[in-house]
């Protein structure tokens, strides 16, 4: 891994907070994700499960973390199940996690080799009531892949029959939407590096630049910053594009007097960091892209402002929209007396406004966490409002990463540039 390693106590920290959620006499069996194919012999980038890295910071293929709480012997409350490593595996993949290696990433004492998995979760299951499985039941999640927890759980189910199977998503989803103090400082560095990208490519731009130069060289930034690379497929949209929400082609020139949104944020040991600028091609905002940014910007500092302990999304979500309603009919582009009229459930600013306000951000950049949930100290959300004007060509959208705390909200990104003479002056050199 680039990352540097991480204190084992958070690991420790993470596995006694979940046992305690645990039904009593039960046992929580967690998988690594699988490593995907591509062609002939060909396999994408491994991504560890985020559940089991979050819960023993093991970021190795084919590993197995076990959780039973209340087995008699103490030896086997924790167990992990790694492949073994040999001279051959080291030689073409690099060695692999040893049993004294795996104590040191995860704090588990008690580690066995896969080959001996079925042996020892035959006498684990017997012992217990109820097996926790995990299961992808993110609200976004539409793969039609059958995944390794997906044969696992085929498996226990015919091998276990009589066994009651429980959900073990509800109980990660709770705990993970709490980023604890050593959480939050793995994600304050992937939004310090995400800043580092953004300083580099200020004055990188100009008309004429690829979108892809400038991916390229945020690239580059993240690299040598221990990063894996962008959290996520950036988005670097110029002109028309600048109004697509999802465009990740990344392959025109950009011109001059176009407006360039880059959406895009750097990873670090899993963790995400989630960010949007909005940028003059040529380093002047003209009038009225300057209005519309500031507008945006306006929106974005009221609901950061608003992301509290208390918060209900959906109420947040309903102040932001009547905001962004008058910063519209400010901008001309909605009037006054139709919004009055309009239909409440099909609100006007939607046409230049389409997406929500904030997700939960953390191990998935739309990490999990329960949105009908108040909003509580430690959850990590993004703020990212936008208008966009298909018709001027025009979209302006700004995000940054926003910490609940008891005081005020704490912006992990409040170092990264966002006032418009900001970003002038850093492209103008």
């Amino acid at each position: 891994m680039k990352y540097l390693p991480i204190d084992i106590q958070l690991f420790i920290n993470n596995r006694a907070l979940f046992s305690a959620k645990l039904a009593p006499n039960t046992i929580a069996i967690f998988n690594a994700n699988d490593v995907m194919p591509t062609n002939a012999d060909g396999t994408m980038p491994f991504r560890q499960n985020n559940d089991l890295f979050w819960l023993s910071g093991v970021d190795q293929e084919e590993s197995v973390l076990v959780i039973f709480p209340n087995h008699p012997d103490e030896s086997q409350r924790e167990i992990l199940f790694l492949k073994e490593t040999n001279e051959l595996i080291a030689i073409w993949e690099g060695a692999k996690l040893t049993k004294e290696g795996a104590l040191k990433t995860a704090g588990i004492k008690t580690v066995y080799w896969l080959e001996e998995l079925d042996i020892i979760l035959k006498e684990l299951v017997e012992k217990a009531d109820a097996v926790y499985l995990n299961k992808n039941i993110h609200s976004r999640a539409a793969s039609e892949v059958e995944t390794r927890d997906d044969r696992f759980r085929n498996k226990i189910s015919e091998q276990f029959s009589g066994k009651e199977i429980k959900e073990v998503a509800p109980i990660m989803h709770e705990l993970r939407s709490i980023k604890s103090d050593f959480e939050i400082k793995l994600m304050q560095n992937a939004c310090n590096i995400t800043e580092k990208g953004v300083r580099r490519i200020l004055p990188f731009i100009k008309p004429g630049v690829m979108e892809y130069e400038i991916e390229a060289e945020l690239m580059h930034e993240f690299l040598r910053n221990r990063s894996n690379g962008f959290a996520y497929q950036p988005i670097i949209g110029s002109g028309v594009d600048s109004c697509v929400l999802h465009y990740i082609e990344n392959n025109k020139a950009c011109k001059d007097g176009d407006i360039l949104l880059m959406d895009f944020g750097a990873e670090y040991a899993n963790y995400a960091s989630d960010l949007t600028r909005t940028v003059p091609v040529n380093g002047r905002f003209s009038e009225r892209q300057k209005a519309v940014y500031n507008s945006v910007l306006h929106v974005m500092k009221e609901a950061t402002n608003m992301l509290r302990p208390g918060t209900i999304i959906a109420e947040y979500h309903k102040e932001v929209g009547k905001m962004m309603e008058s910063e519209l009919i400010t901008l001309g582009l909605l009037d006054k007396h139709d919004v009055q009229k309009q239909d409440p459930a099909n609100p006007l600013f939607k046409q230049y406004f389409m997406h929500g306000t904030s997700h939960y951000l953390g191990l998935d950049v739309h990490d999990v966490g329960d949105f009908a949930a108040p909003m509580k100290e430690g959850m990590v959300f993004t703020c990212e409002p936008g208008i966009y004007i298909l018709e001027e060509e025009l979209g302006i959208r700004l995000e940054n990463d926003v910490l609940v705390t008891a005081d005020r909200p704490f912006d992990l990104m409040g170092n990264i540039p966002i006032e418009a003479e900001e970003i002038e002056e850093l492209m103008n050199g």
